[in-house]
């Protein structure tokens, strides 16, 4: 049965979408089958995984209209062990076309339901918005990962982000649980990096990850190459993070 993890933040820039891409990449390269759901009318995860968004039939908005079905929107293998059901900007729009549409929050539940079985991981990258896409990604995930920038304003935001998930789980999907949080953009050489974690650390009542993702030159360059950084160059300190990210994901499990 696939474990549903949803990468939410409402902030911009916070690792989003290199944390659903790298995730993804590193948990197929420990033997995982995993889909991708990008739920993000940027494609900022369909591209990184070189596909070409525009040229595309079917991607996630023609999924939420009903004009296909999820195996008909699902790239199969785009990496070894990696699918995705991608996006482009046409689904900017969605939310539009899904007013006073029956049981809006739960069309991507419900697709989802038929292929779950077939994938150990689902990974569903969310917009930089608390929108309707963002719940339709939480009452579909078993979990919530929060990816959280080392920088000043990491709190800001966090906790309204919280009661969203709270809200979610009361009124839509009381399975749904806080995966935890993992920084991102650490850099070791600063005392602010330090002080963020310290900080989030000490405010959270959420599990926090060990793992902390490096502010990393080789991270930031991999999309443009279409690739995951485990691809591109596996012997940097965001692959490696990213691996020890994958291996804390699986292990969590049995907590």
């Amino acid at each position: 049965m696939g474990r549903v993890i949803a990468i939410a933040n409402q902030k911009g820039g916070v690792g989003k979408t290199t944390t659903s891409i790298n995730l993804s990449a590193s948990l197929a390269a420990k033997g995982k089958s995993v889909l991708v759901i990008d739920t993000d009318p940027q494609g900022n995860t369909t591209s990184g995984f070189g596909v070409e968004k525009n040229d595309l039939d079917n991607t996630i908005y023609e999924l939420i209209l009903s004009e296909c079905s999820i195996k008909e929107c699902i790239l199969n293998d785009v990496i070894p062990g990696v699918s995705i059901i991608p996006s482009n900007v046409n689904l900017a729009a969605a939310e539009i076309e899904l007013i006073g549409v029956d049981r809006k929050e739960f069309i991507l539940k419900r697709e989802v339901e038929w292929v779950k079985e077939s994938y150990d991981y689902i990974i569903i990258d969310c917009p930089p918005s608390l929108n309707m896409l963002t719940i339709n990604a939480m009452t579909t995930a078993d979990t919530v990962l929060v990816p959280i920038q080392c920088e000043y304003y990491a709190l800001e935001g966090l906790s309204q982000l919280i009661h969203t998930v709270n809200l979610v789980k009361e009124r839509l999907n009381p399975d749904l649980d806080m995966e935890g949080v993992v920084f991102t953009m650490y850099d070791s050489r600063t005392n602010l990096s330090m002080q963020v974690v310290e900080n989030v650390k000490s405010h959270l009542n959420q599990r926090v990850f060990k793992t902390l993702i490096p502010r990393n030159i080789r991270l930031a360059e991999a999309p443009s190459y279409g690739k995951p950084i485990n691809m591109y160059d596996p012997k940097s300190a965001g692959a490696e993070a990213y691996m020890s990210l994958a291996e804390e994901v699986i292990n969590r499990k049995e907590d």
